[in-house]
């Protein structure tokens, strides 16, 4: 029950994110639910190695690098999903940090146990 919650989270968060935004866009509920599964197995798989390949450039921009990496995952699930498309690297930057700060704060409001 928690992962669906968790997956409806990101979901609403994705979608609130690219109400916002006018550079991402989301076709419907079902890419914007395809894209929190595609960025739950980009973020388990993808971003670990891509942490761990860039470990000197993240220790020497004091970890400001991560957020590079963030747009670059989310860069790659717009290839990826179809009805989700992002129009530059500075849109998945704002849009990752956008939708960080909201599935954050959904989840300390719905996902309490």
């Amino acid at each position: 029950m928690g992962l669906i919650i968790k997956l409806l989270i990101v979901v609403a968060a994705a979608l609130f994110s690219s109400y916002l935004l006018p550079g991402v866009h989301i076709t419907g509920f079902l890419s914007a639910v395809l894209l929190a599964i595609v960025l739950a197995v980009l973020n388990t798989i993808v971003k670990p190695i891509l942490i761990f390949l860039t470990i000197p450039v993240t220790i020497l921009t004091l970890g400001l690098f991560l957020l590079v990496i963030n747009a670059l995952i989310i860069l790659l699930a717009g290839v990826i999903v179809p009805g989700f498309t992002v129009d530059g690297f500075w849109w998945a930057l704002l849009f990752s940090l956008v939708m960080s700060i909201t599935a954050a704060v959904m989840d300390m409001i719905f996902a309490r146990s």
